[in-house]
């Protein structure tokens, strides 16, 4: 008897407003993802990393998009969201500012996560 082994996606979100539809990709393949059932880590990096922080997600706006704080919300709930350690310092976020249920960590976190096994990890 086969049995399937479990799948994880870890997803790198590298851009914010600064290339909002890199961005939105981003989120929308981790939204889409979780919905389906899949164990989802979505990572906040670089300018990403102020959609930790609350009220920034409702202000992301981009036409034929679903609204990031939907998308946000539905990985909150099945899955994991984590901010760059570095990233979030070099942005004076600390583990105070974040939405509840945003964690802060760093690259070893990133690498583990990635490196277990059935996960597929996307960069955008």
């Amino acid at each position: 008897m086969l049995v399937a082994m479990a799948r994880s996606l870890v997803v790198k979100a590298t851009a914010g407003a600064d290339a909002p539809e890199r961005c939105a990709q981003a989120f929308t393949v981790a939204a889409t993802a979780a919905a389906a059932g899949v164990h989802v880590s979505l990572w906040l990096t670089g300018e990403s990393t102020w959609f930790a922080l609350p009220g920034r997600a409702q202000n992301f706006e981009l036409p034929h998009s679903a609204p990031l704080a939907e998308l946000l919300h539905v990985i909150l709930t099945t899955g994991t969201v984590t901010a760059c350690t570095q990233c979030a310092a070099r942005r004076d976020i600390g583990t105070d500012d974040v939405i509840p249920g945003v964690r802060i960590a760093g690259a070893a976190v990133f690498v583990e996560e990635t490196m277990a096994e059935g996960a597929q990890a996307l960069v955008y």
